[in-house]
Formats: C-alpha cells, sequence, structure tokens
C-alpha cells in the first residue's frame, strides 16, 4: 500500500482526504505542521507530499524548499485556498509537482496522486495502464475521455468524476453520502439529490443498464448482462 503523507492544519479536510484515500488503497499520515511534516517527508517513508500552504507555524512554500533541498524526486502536490496566479506559478518553480485549488473535487485529487506515483516506480518497468475499463466503457482520467466501444462520449467534469467513482469500485454499492463526498468534495450537502440527478445524467450518455439502484442505499455499477431493473 502507497504510503501517503498529508500536511494540513484543518481537521475537517485532512480527516476527509485520509479517509478517501484509504478506501482508495492509499495510506495517509497527517501532520498537522509544516515542522512535524517536514521531519516526516525527510525520513524516507512517503512516496508522496499532499501539502497545505497556510500552515500555522510556517509557510508552505518554505517546506517545499526544505523538502527540495534534500529530496529532489519526492513528488509534492500542493493543495491550497491560495489560488492565484502568482501562487501557482511560485509552487511550480519551487518544485512541486502539481497544484491543486481548493475546493477540490476527491476523485481529481486521487487521478492526480495517482499520476505522480506512476511518474516513477524506481522498477525499470512500465507504468500501469491509466484506462479505466468495465465492459465496453472506458474511461481514460488523464486526458478526460470517455468511450463506449470506442466512440468517445461526452461528459460534463461532474459526470466524469462520478463516472470515474463508479469504475474505481465495480460492483460495489455506493451510499449517496459517499459518492457526494467523493465527487462533490468535503462541503457537500448530506440532503441534496444532486446524486440522483447525476446518475439520471450517466444512464442516459453511457446506458441504464449499468447504474443499479441499490434500494436503501444507493447505486452500483455493474455488466449490462447482469442488469435487473429496479424501481427508484
Amino acid at each position: 500500500m502507497s504510503q501517503i503523507l498529508m500536511i494540513e492544519d484543518e481537521p475537517r479536510i485532512s480527516s476527509f482526504v485520509a479517509k478517501g484515500l484509504k478506501a482508495e488503497g492509499l495510506a495517509t499520515t497527517v501532520a498537522a505542521t509544516g515542522r512535524e511534516g517536514l521531519v516526516l517527508a525527510l525520513t524516507g517513508g512517503f512516496e508522496l507530499v499532499i501539502l497545505d500552504l497556510g500552515l500555522p507555524d510556517m509557510d508552505g512554500f518554505e517546506v517545499l524548499r526544505k523538502i527540495r533541498a534534500q529530496d529532489a524526486s519526492l513528488p509534492v502536490i500542493i493543495l491550497t485556498a491560495r489560488t492565484s496566479g502568482e501562487d501557482t506559478v511560485t509552487g511550480l518553480t519551487s518544485g512541486a509537482d502539481d497544484y491543486v485549488p481548493k475546493p477540490f473535487r476527491f476523485a481529481e485529487l486521487v487521478a492526480r496522486v495517482r499520476l505522480r506515483l506512476r511518474g516513477d516506480n524506481g522498477n525499470g518497468q512500465a507504468p500501469e495502464d491509466p484506462v479505466l475499463r468495465h465492459a465496453d466503457l472506458e474511461l481514460d482520467p488523464l486526458r478526460h475521455v470517455a468511450a463506449i466501444g470506442g466512440v468517445e462520449v461526452d461528459l460534463s467534469a461532474r459526470e466524469f468524476s462520478l463516472a470515474e467513482t463508479f469504475m474505481r469500485h465495480p460492483g460495489q454499492a455506493l451510499s449517496r453520502e459517499q459518492l457526494l463526498s467523493r465527487v462533490w468534495g468535503y462541503d457537500f450537502d448530506p440532503g441534496s439529490n444532486v446524486v440522483d440527478v447525476y446518475v439520471r445524467y450517466l444512464r442516459n450518455k453511457l446506458g441504464a443498464s449499468r447504474f443499479v439502484t441499490v434500494r436503501g442505499v444507493g447505486y452500483r455499477l455493474v455488466d449490462e448482462k447482469d442488469y435487473q431493473p429496479e424501481a427508484d
């Protein structure tokens, strides 16, 4: 299991991300201060760092510079509410591998994490195929392309994130709360019906028989041959 270090002082965000990454098979350690995070990052025990900039004891850019002074290859993704063009340029020129603004979609963050983890596996093997496949449905998270039987289908960013979440958990019953948190983020409204609306969009574009309603729970992605209609 890949080991991720998250340097983030907001417990609500760090808890949300850590739980979500664990569900994706990525173990996450959280550091609430820059100094603690820096010490952990330099132990060599982590494969990627998710770094906030607005830390209570030191600026995230300083943490990044100190990491880079001793480790030039450790992937670092900045996750921050500081979204100015100047900050973005500073982060990338200071050695960050990616820059993700808050608020963020969890599915997008996971895709960026997986991309950086694949970037250099250190064993000389070819990186794993990034394309997700289920029956004749294919999703390429890096190129943001969806296709059925080789024919591309136009999906909005939110539709793509929802489809990707289903594709990463085929056959698993996913609750509305799980889908809300992973696609709409940590500020989601648990009483919203937006999941049902977007599942209808996916059924219209990708096929109604792929997305089965699990009564009292949520939805499940199935092979079309296994589809058994159930009233919503």
